[in-house]
């Protein structure tokens, strides 16, 4: 499936990825290949997202790499997944 994950600043990454965890209002959750239609808001926390990804060097700062997880902290923002592809709002 595909991500981009967009702040106000920049979009800091677009590619396909195998899951997407994100610390949505009411609970974390996740979504992998296929998963129904959504739109949530995020809380405070992390967007974990798995996958053989590669960073370029201008969004590396922005994520925190534990093995074949790349973790990103926001504060709040919102997400829509449709077709198996995820756009997350971040600030």
């Amino acid at each position: 499936m595909y991500l981009e994950i967009i702040t106000p600043e920049a979009t800091i990454f677009k590619g396909d990825v195998d899951s997407v965890s994100v610390p949505g209002v009411n609970g974390d959750f996740e979504m992998l290949n296929n998963h129904a239609p959504i739109v949530s808001v995020l809380k405070e926390g992390v967007v974990k997202i798995v996958g053989n990804i590669t960073l370029d060097d201008s969004n590396k700062a922005y994520f925190e790499q534990k093995g074949n997880s790349y973790l990103y902290t926001i504060d709040s923002g919102a997400i829509e997944m449709n077709a198996n592809k995820i756009i997350v709002l971040a600030d």
